[in-house]
């Protein structure tokens, strides 16, 4: 596994973290070791417009437009990693990747909430996925009724079509937490950051076939 490195994001965390759950993983920014990598994270703290220019600068696009569209490999997004993934944003004028349909609004004023949402929330699956599923295959849903607890730090959410949301958290409005198409996954929150719920997120990612 690699978490890719493209100037933005807590990537030692993420190592860390997987590194407890017994996964190994490089952060790397070599298009070569990314092409090779049999699955990916790409992490991200900061704004649109600065993510998509560190990827398109280091010249990362197309390996990462052939690992998720073309080898369709597993890959997941995190925080802005998983804004990312969307086709554009409020926050910004740059081209997304494009990976999944749809694209990111900020929070507005008026909902009567702090902005940026800071902190713990729960997550409500939506549906049964391997994200959320033992090794063994027990769903997690049986214990974990009333949602998952994550730490989130973000400003902007996602916006799509419901068949692409695995989790959603509310914040003055519902807004997706968990979203999937095909090989592609996103956590709008920091499983690095969310303990015993965020270990396992991050372990079972790692044994997404």
């Amino acid at each position: 596994m690699i978490i890719v490195d493209y100037g933005l994001g807590n990537l030692q965390s993420i190592a860390n973290m997987l590194a407890r759950v017994g996964v190994s993983a490089e952060v790397s920014r070599d298009p070569a070791k990314i092409a090779a990598a049999d699955r990916i994270i790409l992490p991200g703290v900061g704004a649109w417009d600065a993510g998509l220019r560190q990827i398109d600068d280091r010249g990362l696009r197309e390996v990462l437009d052939r690992h998720a569209k073309i080898e369709k490999k597993p890959t997941l997004g995190i925080c802005l990693g998983m804004q990312l993934l969307f086709d554009s944003s409020e926050e910004g004028e740059r081209a997304g990747l494009g990976w999944i349909p749809g694209t990111v609004v900020k929070f507005p004023g008026d909902l009567g909430v702090k902005v940026p949402h800071m902190g713990w929330n729960d997550v409500v699956p939506k549906r049964e996925d391997p994200l959320f599923t033992r090794r063994n295959d027990e769903v997690l849903f049986s214990e974990m009724e009333e949602g998952f607890s994550y730490y989130f730090v973000h400003s902007f959410h996602a916006t799509c079509a419901e068949e692409h949301v695995l989790g959603s958290a509310f914040h003055g409005r519902p807004f997706p937490a968990i979203v999937r198409h095909e090989n592609i996954y996103g956590a709008q929150f920091h499983p690095e950051k969310s303990h015993k719920h965020g270990m396992r997120l991050l372990k079972n990612f790692a044994e997404v076939a």
